[in-house]
């Protein structure tokens, strides 16, 4: 083979390892989930999964169900417009998080409002002694742990949108 053969030229443009081997291909082929914006996406949407699953059993266990009651039969007939909507806003923090979960930026702004507001209500509760089982015991700042989940899915979700930005300026 001359240098002017076209399978050599073709051979040499790629990132060989000297031996031969298409570094590319072997890297390709040795990764097993294809990078770090491929393990940020799914720790997203493993936490955006963990999250939906318990405000959809939640709100099932809350309409259908017959186990857990964090309000108390009794107390959740004296404060059924609590109770509903506390509910509307498990089903919004469900659909944003959906939204997350297929890579929606503008549905981290309803992700954030509504847990924000989920966890307004429980400080209401709290703080007006409504009579729900979930308040027994419970510290004011306990409540402050439902933007730990959040607040991690954010900051993947922005980093990864940083390195993008960075890598195209890069190219």
């Amino acid at each position: 083979m001359t240098a002017t053969d076209p399978k050599r030229t073709e051979v040499t443009d790629r990132k060989t390892d000297g031996y031969g081997l298409n570094m590319d291909r072997l890297k390709s082929r040795t990764q097993l989930v294809g990078g770090p914006f491929q393990v940020q996406r799914i720790v997203i949407c493993a936490l955006a999964g963990l999250l939906i699953f318990y405000h959809t059993y939640t709100l099932y266990d809350l309409y259908l169900g017959f186990g857990t009651d964090l309000y108390e039969s009794g107390s959740a007939n004296t404060h059924p417009l609590f109770v509903h909507g506390q509910s509307v806003l498990r089903v919004l923090i469900v659909f944003s998080l959906v939204l997350v979960a297929m890579n929606r930026r503008f549905a981290l702004y309803g992700m954030w409002t509504a847990i924000s507001a989920l966890i307004a209500t429980h400080y209401w509760a709290f703080f007006f002694d409504l009579p729900f089982r979930f308040l027994d015991g419970r510290h004011p700042l306990s409540y402050l742990k439902g933007f730990i989940i959040p607040t991690v899915i954010t900051l993947l979700y922005l980093s990864m949108d940083f390195k993008r930005k960075s890598l195209k300026r890069e190219a």
